[in-house]
């Protein structure tokens, strides 16, 4: 209903769904265009490639660059990083991925060329503050505490916009607290006063314990919204006689 298609598991593979869903606004004749969403690290799959080269679709290809990937950095990983030049005679922007309102204006920028003259690529130079899982999870092979309070402190996107709305009296402190307070989200910087911060913690603490404290799931959990229901679906063992489980 809201025309979002989700992620997909394999990288860079969401291009090529993403060209699929193109054709389709192209062939019904859709005013429409699809933004088609991948990182630094999926810059060098195949199909990209092939997407650019080959077909002329109202499409926006966006690279999310923060430019370490999983883990590498992307100047050690491509041999040329400036990935919006990737596409040739394809036109591509660099836009400040940390920018909200820069981010803003690119997006209507390629949405109003996709549609006139076909794909466009948008580089959005980003930053993350973790690192790609669980297995990295302060980013420690990648960059540095450091590193992450410097980008807080300069290019951080909610702060940013903080400051402008403060700045051109849009909004008073008491005004953006309650704002964000009614949409449950926790911000960097000083948005929340020391009370509310712990309150919002505890509260999420909270929630972690109680779902630490919760038995395991029955193993029919594993279908659950897999199959439709009502097609009597089994799971065998490795010798195809034991059933495992069994879906209504």
């Amino acid at each position: 209903d809201s025309s979002f298609y989700g992620g997909h598991g394999i990288v860079g593979a969401q291009v090529p769904l993403g060209c699929g869903i193109a054709f389709a606004q192209k062939y019904a004749k859709e005013e429409a265009v699809t933004f088609a969403m991948y990182g630094d690290g999926a810059a060098n799959q195949g199909q990209l490639f092939e997407y650019i080269c080959l077909w002329d679709l109202p499409s926006i290809l966006v690279c999310e660059n923060n430019h370490y990937g999983m883990g590498t950095a992307d100047w050690r990983a491509a041999k040329s990083p400036s990935y919006y030049k990737r596409g040739d005679y394809v036109p591509g922007l660099k836009v400040d991925g940390m920018d909200a309102f820069a981010v803003k204006q690119a997006c209507k920028l390629a949405k109003e060329h996709a549609l006139k003259n076909g794909l466009i690529i948008l580089e959005m130079d980003t930053y993350r503050y973790h690192g790609h899982s669980m297995s990295d999870p302060v980013g420690a092979h990648t960059f540095t505490r450091d590193d992450i309070s410097g980008v807080r402190q300069e290019r951080d996107p909610i702060e940013r916009i903080k400051k402008l709305v403060l700045s051109h009296d849009l909004a008073t402190e008491k005004e953006l607290k309650d704002f964000f307070i009614n949409l449950n989200i926790v911000c960097p910087g000083n948005i929340f006063s020391d009370d509310m911060e712990k309150e919002i913690r505890k509260e999420i603490d909270d929630a972690i314990a109680k779902a630490k404290d919760c038995p395991m799931p029955e193993p029919s959990e594993l279908f659950t919204n897999v199959y439709v229901k009502g097609f009597g679906t089994e799971s065998f063992g490795a010798d195809r006689k034991e059933v495992k489980a069994a879906l209504p």
